[in-house]
């Protein structure tokens, strides 16, 4: 009897053993890690770049980063340059477009729509040094297009905000997060 308590014992001290190790795997919460250098306080972020024919997105795009860099960050960010910022975040707006999804069956019109923006993103510190880049972020929104004509709302513009929320959303945790 007391051969088979102290095997009980050995086995579940082991197994306790094995679980404290597996947990404390290299999981850690989300903000503790920052990638970016220490010596950056101000980030210069001009108006994003277009080469589509899109109206205005960058400036949608370019004011989503603006606020949400300003709204989770400690860094001074800046609009316009005055050659003193520690880094800077550039944009190109690459594609952004509105595709049909689905059709109303009895009048063949668009019923919903999908609006899809691809940009380069470029983080450089003041010397040129390139501290991050992703060369080809792609979001997309879907969006119902109304099918009364005497109520028209365009939803296009709201789909597009929705987007630039996102994508400014999933860029500042990329710049911050050591993922």
């Amino acid at each position: 009897m007391r051969f088979g308590g102290a095997l009980r014992l050995l086995i579940l001290s082991s197994l306790t053993t094995v679980m404290l190790v597996a947990m404390g795997c290299g999981y850690h919460t989300g903000g503790q890690a920052v990638r970016l250098p220490s010596d950056i306080h101000t980030m210069y972020v001009p108006t994003f770049v277009n080469v589509t024919q899109s109206y205005r997105v960058e400036q949608t795009l370019t004011a989503a980063v603006v606020a949400e860099l300003r709204s989770r960050t400690n860094y001074r960010i800046e609009i316009t340059n005055d050659g003193k910022a520690d880094a800077t975040l550039t944009g190109v707006v690459n594609s952004a477009y509105a595709t049909p999804l689905t059709y109303d069956s009895v009048t063949g019109r668009v019923s919903s729509s999908m609006v899809t923006v691809q940009m380069k993103v470029t983080l450089t510190d003041s010397k040129g040094k390139v501290l991050w880049a992703n060369p080809n972020y792609t979001y997309r929104e879907q969006y119902e297009v109304s099918s009364e004509l005497t109520s028209f709302f365009e939803e296009k513009n709201p789909a597009v905000q929705r987007v630039a929320n996102q994508f400014a959303r999933t860029l500042v945790n990329n710049l911050l997060e050591a993922y």
